[in-house]
């Protein structure tokens, strides 16, 4: 039986982290099935899913608290399960920019809760423009259950992004593209 494992991992950003960790997986004779890595500033971030047998995560859980303190990581593990997929209709790409302003990603993931919407991913950012004034640009991939209409629902993401003064954009995975930008 295949056993899982999420690790996440962050630190001080150094040549090399990635490639002792994945090491340290692979001597552990364990598959690394999914990974994510991220900057912040200086601190490397790293989430990835490793799967084995019983014995090879019980052999990386208890190696990679050394591996850590020696790579002056700060590292979480968690036990899980293979993921099973949901049937949606579809996807949704909305992406949000307009200027930075406090509470915007609170009232974004408020809305989509309040409609029982899957996010399947997030990223978000902000930068300087030349004039001084900060942006935001927020994209999300939204998980689309069948019971949801999908105009309705575009409808009222423009909607919250007038409200909010921000430009937006929706593009259906399935090829479709619908867009509103404020003029």
């Amino acid at each position: 039986m295949t056993n899982f494992l999420v690790v996440t991992a962050m630190g001080l950003d150094r040549p090399g982290l990635v490639s002792k960790l994945a090491r340290l997986a692979s001597d552990c004779d364990c598959d690394i099935v999914d990974s994510r890595m991220a900057l912040f500033g200086n601190e490397f971030t790293l989430i990835m899913m490793l799967s084995g047998s019983w014995a090879s995560i019980t052999k990386i859980e208890s190696l990679l608290p050394s591996l850590s303190v020696e790579l002056e990581l700060m590292t979480v593990m968690k036990r899980t399960s293979k993921h099973t997929p949901q049937n949606y209709l579809s996807r949704l790409e909305v992406r949000f920019t307009g200027k930075d302003q406090r509470g915007t990603m609170k009232r974004i993931t408020q809305f989509l809760a309040d409609r029982s919407l899957d996010l399947a991913a997030v990223r978000s950012f902000s930068e300087e423009l030349e004039n001084g004034e900060q942006t935001q640009t927020i994209s999300l991939t939204i998980n689309i259950p069948e019971k949801v209409e999908l105009e309705k629902l575009e409808k009222s993401i423009y909607q919250l992004s007038e409200e909010m003064a921000l430009d937006c954009t929706i593009r259906r995975m399935e090829g479709t593209t619908s867009r509103n930008d404020r003029g």
